[in-house]
């Protein structure tokens, strides 16, 4: 099969759909598919470029506005040379994950040439809107407008996915026409297990032997980071403990700022950026992994920790009571709750026992999770989409796709 993947952000964007593009790439490469990403390049031409396999069409693009790092590929005449890519690749099948630029003209090129298109859905307000520096009256407005064009769009296509029932029920609450399939980012259980070893990303980071809590992730405002610092300094009234913080993100300067206000600088460590590469080994560095986000439609460095062998703490916001299962794998607490927050971690930092119990559920949640078991879906997916598309019906809120696929729906909605 000849698979088109059209992501706005992709590698080396660091972000969830980012890294899910990015895998699902490599994954149908994998599997023996020929494989085509249309992306925004990293600077203002149009190239292509062959990554281990995949060939990735950038298209020529400008810097995101108050969001370094990031770029984008803006009208005009992008929905032109987005049919133009489409007819020179001659796809089997599209899968978009976003309804902005590139998403949108694949969508419009995909119905004038009559190419199956199937979309997955990673986007929520929450994690854009802060970034206009908006009132946050205005904050609501722009983003009921931004649920109104998603919906426009994503109305259009064959098949629709998202990676957790929460995420599925979020979006058809906002206008979707059809059902939408609940189906996983994944996790790649070859690369994040329990028998990592922590020791090499210790010593690079200079990392103490001490009872440790990690974040891993982006450091920008929606993802609660000050929380765990604030924390920090309540669970070493019990622990001798020490917060590892992996990413950067708007908030670099604003969180090492807090940590010195918090008296807590000398046990927080940053490491900054950390190469996917060295990933497996900064989940094996910790003892428990914490995410106090209020804006994820799953949260892959959470099953990232999870595969790794590790109790989880999170807010129990949006989709992570998914994966965080209270007193199972971990503990939930109430966003902001930073006295809760702190009393669940001391409680697992201070108990080995536990942690070794929590541990081994984690990796039976997680184990629902295996990237292989989402490919096969998605492959079912893109079937599926070709056949919708031949028949002309709408069977999207009656079809899902057969043996892992449907197993997979099963374990989420029991989850």
């Amino acid at each position: 099969m000849k698979i088109l993947i059209g992501s706005d952000t992709y590698y080396p964007d660091v972000n969830g759909a980012s890294y899910f593009a990015r895998r699902l790439a490599g994954g149908m490469r994998e599997g023996g598919h020929e494989v085509h990403v249309l992306c925004a390049s990293r600077n203002p031409r149009t190239e292509v470029v062959r990554r281990d396999g995949v060939i990735e069409h950038r298209l020529r693009s400008v810097p995101v506005p108050y969001h370094s790092g990031f770029r984008f590929s803006p009208p005009p005449f992008l929905y032109r040379r987005v049919r133009r890519e489409v007819e020179h690749i001659e796809p089997d099948v599209i899968h978009v994950q976003s309804h902005y630029f590139i998403g949108r003209a694949l969508v419009g090129a995909a119905e004038k040439l009559g190419i199956p298109i199937v979309a997955t859905n990673h986007f929520m307000p929450d994690n854009l809107v802060h970034y206009l520096r908006l009132p946050k009256r205005a904050e609501s407005a722009v983003a009921e407008q931004a649920w109104c064009d998603f919906t426009r769009v994503f109305n259009r296509v064959d098949l629709i996915t998202a990676p957790t029932p929460f995420a599925a029920r979020l979006v058809e609450e906002k206008g979707i026409e059809r059902g939408v399939i609940p189906v996983s980012c994944g996790i790649d259980g070859r690369r994040f297990n329990p028998n990592n070893d922590g020791d090499g990303f210790r010593q690079m980071y200079s990392i103490p032997e001490q009872p440790t809590f990690m974040y891993v992730g982006r450091l920008d405002e929606e993802k609660r980071v000050g929380d765990l610092i604030r924390a920090l300094s309540l669970v070493r009234e019990e622990v001798d403990a020490q917060l590892v913080i992996v990413g950067h993100g708007h908030q670099w300067t604003e969180l090492i700022e807090l940590a010195e206000r918090e008296g807590v600088e000398g046990y927080v460590i940053f490491t900054g950026f950390v190469e996917d590469d060295d990933l497996p080994g900064a989940y094996a560095a910790c003892d428990v992994f914490c995410i106090a986000s209020v804006a994820e439609l799953q949260s892959i460095v959470t099953m990232e920790a999870m595969a790794t062998g590790k109790p989880v703490v999170a807010a129990s916001a949006r989709a992570l009571p998914h994966l965080v299962h209270d007193d199972e794998n971990g503990h939930l607490f109430e966003p902001g709750d930073i006295d809760a927050l702190a009393s669940r971690l001391a409680g697992i930092l201070a108990d080995e026992n536990k942690r070794a119990r929590m541990a081994k559920r984690s990796l039976e949640i997680v184990a629902q999770h295996d990237i292989v078991e989402v490919l096969t879906a998605f492959e079912e997916l893109y079937e599926l989409a070709g056949l919708l598309r031949q028949g002309g019906e709408d069977l999207s809120g009656t079809l899902h796709p057969t043996g892992t696929g449907a197993d997979r729906i099963a374990a989420f909605d029991a989850g």
